[in-house]
């Protein structure tokens, strides 16, 4: 689809430069029967300019190519009544790219998810300070499987967590026999107060279908729409608040270990390769096991606390929730989990129903996530 939208912008752009090369006689164009003036052949050449400065936009600035696009949009259907003999059948490219437009404002315009996204990542990062460095000394309180870990990973010497972006690919599904539906994601968290915010793009039956997850100080809310505009998820309340701070907790475990020095978490020993973390966000209380390989890498996460929601969104059921970790990866300074599953233990069986590559990990941004 994105390389179908690139050709109809691009063959547009060069019909519309033919109006161009017609008006100032570079080319005998017989295809247009109608005179066309120098002036209006400037017109025709600044249509063209603008098909191709959405083309250039729909690949390297995606949130402004609805603005590029309406512009282009306009003048290439003023430039076509012009010519309406000539040009009429322009009007039905014209027709694609307003459909294109129109999406590209449902999902990046001033009321889409990503501008939501994008206001309460600011305002996170509004207020934040340069923090302090690990020391060994601060890992004493640990468990000594999590000492470990966090030394393998390498936060000693490093500065602590304050806040957390990530990028996904991956895919998901709701239930054992449903499609898996590929996606790409970002995700921006800060630590006190404990916030979450993800953003989901994924195709469902070839559709595009947004999801955003928000996570605020223990209230969390969880919207999808198709298309940007049909809502078909507004799932909220208690079983997804508790939800939510289990999904945090696994984030700082996985991807963000530097965070698990936070006084918000309690530790109980649980053997040599196991810890119990008990998590206190604002409102709820959660526990995890996490799981240590013998290089001392986590390589699991087990929660109780979770729930498995319906596919409206409505309704929640209390299951097992893992995820095993596939692979571990260097990003940047750090050695951290790179691919995993999420897992539901239902009572007919257990299942994957999501498949998570992060892509990139930065800790302690200024900016939010491009």
């Amino acid at each position: 689809m994105r390389y179908a939208i690139a050709f109809v912008l691009l063959v547009h752009a060069l019909i519309h430069l033919m109006g161009f090369l017609k008006a100032f006689r570079f080319a005998d164009l017989p295809q247009l029967t109608l005179p066309i003036s120098r002036p209006m052949g400037v017109v025709w050449l600044a249509a063209a300019a603008l098909m191709v400065g959405a083309l250039a936009a729909h690949f390297t600035w995606p949130r402004g190519y609805w603005i590029v696009a309406a512009a282009a949009l306009i003048l290439s259907q003023l430039v076509i009544i012009s010519a309406w003999k000539d040009a009429k059948f322009g009007t039905v490219a014209n027709a694609a790219v307003l459909l294109t437009a129109l999406y590209g404002f449902l999902t990046q315009g001033p009321w889409s998810f990503q501008a939501r996204f994008d206001s309460a990542a600011r305002a996170g990062l509004a207020s934040a300070k340069e923090p302090p460095v690990v020391t060994d000394a601060d890992l004493t309180r640990l468990p000594e499987p999590v000492q470990r870990y966090l030394r393998a990973v390498g936060v000693v010497g490093h500065p602590r967590v304050h806040n957390y972006q990530l990028r996904f690919t991956g895919r998901i599904r709701s239930g054992p026999e449903s499609e898996w539906m590929p996606f790409t994601a970002v995700q921006q968290s800060f630590v006190n107060p404990p916030t979450r915010l993800f953003l989901m793009t994924a195709t469902m039956k070839g559709l595009p279908v947004q999801a955003f997850h928000k996570y605020v100080d223990g209230t969390a809310t969880m919207d999808v729409k198709l298309l940007g505009a049909i809502p078909i998820v507004a799932a909220s309340g208690p079983a997804m608040d508790t939800s939510e701070a289990v999904t945090v907790l696994n984030d700082m475990s996985l991807l963000a270990p530097g965070t698990l020095l936070e006084p918000s978490i309690e530790w109980q020993t649980a053997g040599d390769h196991q810890a119990i973390a008990i998590y206190h966000s604002k409102l709820h209380t959660v526990r995890a096991t996490l799981v240590f390989g013998a290089d001392g890498m986590l390589v699991n996460f087990i929660s109780d606390d979770r729930s498995r929601s319906s596919a409206d969104g409505k309704s929640f059921t209390q299951l097992r929730f893992t995820t095993p970790v596939l692979d571990h990866r260097t990003y940047g300074a750090f050695k951290l989990s790179g691919r995993g599953e999420g897992r539901w233990h239902a009572p007919e069986g257990e299942f994957a129903y999501g498949e998570f590559d992060p892509v990139e990990i930065t800790f302690n941004a200024s900016q939010p996530p491009r």
